[in-house]
């Protein structure tokens, strides 16, 4: 699955899971089992995960009543719309990170798996706003870098860019108002 394994993508991400939602919780963890699965497992967590399914065709999954967190590490960069799948999540709480869009790379795109390709990568405000209109309240952000061993200018530069957004959201009692379209009256 990794080339290269993310030891530290993963460490935040854990670190960050365990604060919102302590073990021994039930995760519902959006794509395939994965090596971060497996670390939640690991970590005393029930996790489920989708089966493979292409969740732009299908956003209205199911999610079994005992799950106490939906997570998505990584995922939704790779929809063409994260809108529906977010609108549908029927839980309280979420538990996301994305790739931030980088002014000096290019988005993802594997050449021989078509999963593979990032449709998306957010600018942070981006994120947030497709969260807020998908009816989601966003509690708590962090912010994570992606240092290289490489050389190079890139390299260097994810030594103090940050990669990764995490998102830890709760379901919105209110509605989503668009509050610009009063006020510009467009």
């Amino acid at each position: 699955m990794y080339k290269v394994f993310p030891k530290k993508r993963y460490e935040n991400t854990l670190k960050m899971l365990k604060s919102v939602c302590p073990a021994p919780s039930v995760v519902f963890d959006l794509g395939v089992v994965n090596p971060f699965s497996e670390i939640m497992k690991e970590n005393n967590y029930k996790v489920y995960n989708t089966k493979g399914e292409d969740l732009d065709e299908n956003p209205n999954i199911l999610i079994p009543n005992d799950v106490d967190l939906v997570t998505g590490f990584e995922i939704l960069e790779h929809l063409v719309s994260p809108y529906p799948l977010l609108k549908n999540i029927k839980t309280k709480r979420i538990l996301l990170t994305v790739p931030i869009k980088m002014w000096f790379a290019k988005a993802y795109r594997s050449k021989t798996d078509s999963f593979d390709r990032h449709y998306h990568e957010f600018e942070p405000w981006q994120f947030d706003w497709l969260l807020e209109k998908s009816g989601w309240k966003i509690i708590r952000k962090e912010f994570w870098k992606n240092p290289s061993n490489k050389i190079g200018i890139r390299p260097l530069l994810r030594n103090f860019t940050n990669r990764y957004y995490a998102v830890y959201a709760e379901r919105s009692k209110t509605e989503y108002t668009n509050y610009y379209k009063g006020v510009l009256n467009l």
